[in-house]
């Protein structure tokens, strides 16, 4: 092995242009794999560094639609596999139960993130991201702090002085790694806690992929604020995300069955606790469906979000694979190029005695020695590769913390990948190298063989072509899937629009006093010099979030009409249709005194909604209700508005606008339109807000455009992530060509300078040497674009349904003018490739040549 390693040292050495042609082909290919590896690595297979991790497991229920909860945060919908309602979340009074029956279990804990925490630090308030935690969080995980102390069980007790726990990112980020930090008080939501700890480094909790928070704070003292804060201790309300470890010798099938009574009863207790009013929203309530418990490992932290970018990680897992067999299929082809260079000095060694083994193992050291090469650079564009995807990735990058950095699993990852791709390229060229007629072989010269282009060469080149097409043509569909979105009509003036959020709850206001603040922030704001007029609603547009309601029904007259599907709410301030500029169809719109406490309830709906319940008639005057009839208050119609975007770019819904005073509390979103740019009334804007209260921050600061931007990041990633796949396979694609070409070309010399002596013109050999390849090139673009239509036409007869067609597919694969820039792109750049080294055969001197042969 270390001879036939030697001899492919010098092989490789001796012929640079094959040498650097195939390198970088496959460097790219590997490269790309391993930088979305260290990414698949740090989010899907990386462990918590915590103590025996293994014996970790997360607990989470399903449910048929009678439910026993009467309020829910966290993770919910439909579970695929039973079609119950998943519930991630449990009520107090069930981690008490468990905390206190640990037959199965050496330890219980729960959590709960806060989302944006006010931190007050010396005077100086930042938005930081939390998480409560019980007593034996830490203790049960087994994690020690690096520095102090962690939170205990009697830190978790409301009698407690509060405590918290920096995280260490935070601690290096906000305290500049001060030493002198534990023992220091910050205020946190205006609560004054005392820092007693900071996490080691290298943990991030346990939370969902990229989450790590920055401050730590017991249970009992959390100032979460909004629902969870005002219900934490309900027996009906689940909030907390619990997690155990298994005792040794125990699954997590004996788990879930020793704690399957306990949940059911802890359930029941909260269906029985809960108020009258709120029962009466749940239908029927003569029988319950008692919930089941799941329970699932938790070595890695929470899985919902993992399961999600796990898909999203594989459909670029599958992409990357395309390219890495478009390098490939290129180094194969240099490889059968170079072997019927070579057929004179295998035939020789199979005369005097080589077996047919002995050859084929010497070709694969050689082709795994070029691919580790080529592995080793890849490693390196892999370094820039992952960071530049977690840059593209569809999260917010202010709250995902991912360490992508290369460690022995992405080496060990590379290695593989190298020796595999080495014999996956290296053993077709390998095995036909070795399969020859000995004694035509000996008789005619290398390079007189080399000239035959062989029927695998072709195909590969073929293959390799229609690949590189099949991904410029996908790139191509998202790109013009993404034009359309931006370009989309919202139905409100977009242009001049800043927007930005308070969560007064966090700070510790009262309803009653969150009115007012409210009504002074609108006040203070539109007396900015320069603001036309500021508005406010409880969830920003096109931002993803909804409020919709379990139907809706109209009463008027004879007339009524119900209906089941979702219909999606917004409560604003008064003057927020004129502020989006929303045209008004018909009536008025919301006014001031509409706002008041005892006002009667109106609410004026989209064009969608009208037309959908009064199609002959008109709307304004008639009552509806949310829900079922008799279930809550009802409200006049007041106003038609045309139709607007609501949380998607591609949903159309029936909205209710309703005035926010009957839905005081949690966070608000302020829209101020401006005369000129936002960006330049942010300072004057963000004094009026701190003159009001300093230590009310104004957060998610940003214009209705980047909130759109925002809102296609989705489409984004996959125009990105496809666009650089499809470049890259383009790239592989040119290069392939022109060093296949070249090679050949070089190898052809003898033949290229008989037919320049004879007589041939520089344009003609030019001709003669492209016309060959193009004609390949052209057969792979056919194949593709057949491919595609097959494609368009199996999808207009069976439409696609899922997230993939939902979110990303709005222009056809087979979209003329996709199809039309692809092909031309394509040609062009097999042009290109094949002009180069067809010029430089056509400047070949033939005394040269034949003196040479």
């Amino acid at each position: 092995m270390l001879q036939d390693l030697r001899y492919g040292f010098r092989l490789l050495f001796k012929n640079k242009v094959f040498t650097l042609v195939a390198v970088i082909s496959l460097a790219l290919g590997i490269g790309a794999n391993t930088a979305l590896f260290s990414i698949i690595d740090a989010a899907l297979l990386r462990k918590l560094p915590v103590t025996n991790p293994d014996q970790l497991v997360v607990f989470d229920s399903l449910s048929g639609p009678n439910i026993m909860l009467g309020g829910h945060s966290g993770y919910g919908g439909l579970d695929p596999a039973t079609r119950l309602r998943r519930f991630s979340s449990f009520s107090t009074h069930t981690f008490n139960q468990f905390h206190a029956n640990q037959q199965v279990l050496t330890s219980v804990f729960a959590f709960v993130t806060g989302d944006r925490l006010n931190v007050n630090v010396d005077g100086s308030s930042e938005i930081a991201f939390g998480q409560a935690v019980s007593g034996d969080y830490f203790s049960g995980l087994g994690v020690q702090a690096a520095m102090g102390r962690t939170i205990n069980p009697a830190d978790d007790d409301p009698a407690a002085n509060p405590v918290a726990v920096l995280g260490y990112d935070y601690w290096q980020r906000r305290f500049r790694s001060d030493p002198g930090v534990v023992g220091k008080s910050i205020q946190v939501n205006s609560v004054t806690f005392t820092v007693i700890g900071v996490t080691p480094r290298g943990f991030s909790g346990t939370l969902q992929v990229g989450q790590s928070p920055d401050i730590s704070v017991p249970l009992s003292v959390a100032p979460l604020g909004g629902e969870a804060g005002q219900r934490a201790n309900q027996p009906w309300y689940w909030w907390l995300r619990i997690m155990g470890r298994l005792k040794d010798g125990v699954s997590a099938e004996q788990a879930r069955d020793s704690l399957q009574p306990i949940f059911a009863q802890a359930a029941l207790d909260g269906w029985n606790a809960m108020p009258a009013e709120r029962k009466d929203r749940s239908e029927p309530q003569n029988s319950r469906d008692t919930p089941i418990l799941r329970v699932a490992s938790a070595s890695r932290g929470l899985n919902e979000d993992r399961q999600d970018l796990g898909k999203l990680l594989g459909i670029f897992l599958a992409l990357l694979g395309i390219v890495l067999l478009i390098a490939c299929a290129n180094v194969a082809n240099l490889l059968l190029s170079r072997s019927a260079a070579r057929q004179q000095e295998i035939a020789t060694r199979l005369a005097i005695g080589a077996n047919r083994g002995r050859l084929i193992r010497q070709l694969l050291s050689e082709s795994v020695l070029l691919s580790l090469c080529a592995g080793a650079l890849g490693a390196v564009f892999a370094i820039w590769g992952a960071s530049s995807i977690i840059a593209w990735a569809p999260w917010n990058p202010d709250r995902f913390s991912l360490d992508v950095a290369i460690n022995l699993n992405v080496l060990a990852f590379t290695a593989g990948l190298s020796v595999l791709t080495g014999i996956v390229f290296g053993i077709m060229p390998a095995l036909r190298a070795t399969r020859i007629d000995l004694t035509p072989a000996m008789k005619h010269g290398a390079r007189t063989v080399s000239a035959r282009r062989s029927f695998i060469s072709k195909t590969l080149l073929v293959g390799q072509i229609a690949l590189s097409v099949l991904l410029l043509i996908a790139a191509g569909v998202f790109m013009r899937t993404l034009d359309k979105l931006q370009n989309v009509n919202v139905g409100f003036n977009r242009e001049n629009l800043l927007l930005f959020q308070v969560a007064p709850a966090s700070n510790n206001y009262s309803n009653a006093r969150i009115a007012n603040l409210y009504a002074e922030l609108l006040d203070r704001t539109q007396a900015v010099p320069g603001v036309r007029s500021a508005t406010a609603s409880n969830l920003t547009l096109l931002a993803g979030g909804s409020w919709t309601t379990g139907g809706l029904y109209v009463r008027g007259g004879s007339f009524n009409a119900t209906v089941q599907e979702p219909i999606y709410r917004l409560a604003v301030a008064p003057n927020f249709v004129e502020t989006l500029e929303i045209p008004l169809q018909s009536g008025r719109r919301l006014n001031a005194q509409d706002n008041a406490p005892n006002a009667p309830l109106v609410a004026i709906v989209n064009q969608r909604l009208a037309t959908r319940f009064f199609p002959n008639r008109d709307a304004i005057g008639s009552h509806i209700g949310f829900g079922k009839p008799g279930t809550g208050p009802e409200l006049e119609i007041v106003g038609v508005v045309a139709d607007a975007k609501y949380d998607r770019l591609r949903n159309d819904p029936m909205i209710v606008y309703t005035p926010y005073a009957h839905n005081i509390g949690g966070q608000m979103t302020f829209e101020v339109r401006t005369a000129g740019d936002p960006n330049g009334y942010i300072p004057a804007i963000r004094e009026a807000v701190r003159q009001v209260d300093s230590n009310l921050p104004m957060i998610a600061i940003k214009t209705q455009e980047d909130q759109i931007y925002e809102s296609t990041t989705f489409e984004r990633l996959f125009a990105g992530v496809s666009g650089s796949f499809g470049g890259l396979a383009l790239l592989l694609a040119g290069v392939g060509l022109y060093g296949i070409l070249s090679y050949n070309v070089t190898h052809r010399t003898r033949e290229i300078g008989i037919r320049v002596a004879l007589g041939a013109k520089p344009g003609h050999v030019v001709r003669t040497v492209m016309l060959e390849t193009m004609r390949l090139a052209g057969a792979g673009v056919a194949i593709a674009v057949l491919l595609v239509v097959v494609v368009t036409v199996i999808m207009i007869m069976f439409p696609p349904s899922g997230e993939l067609s939902r979110d990303v597919l709005m222009v056809s694969p087979a979209d003329p003018l996709v199809l039309g820039i692809v092909i031309g792109l394509m040609v062009t750049v097999a042009a290109v490739a094949c002009y180069i080294p067809a010029r430089r055969a056509a400047g070949i001197d033939p005394t040269v040549a034949l003196h040479y042969e």
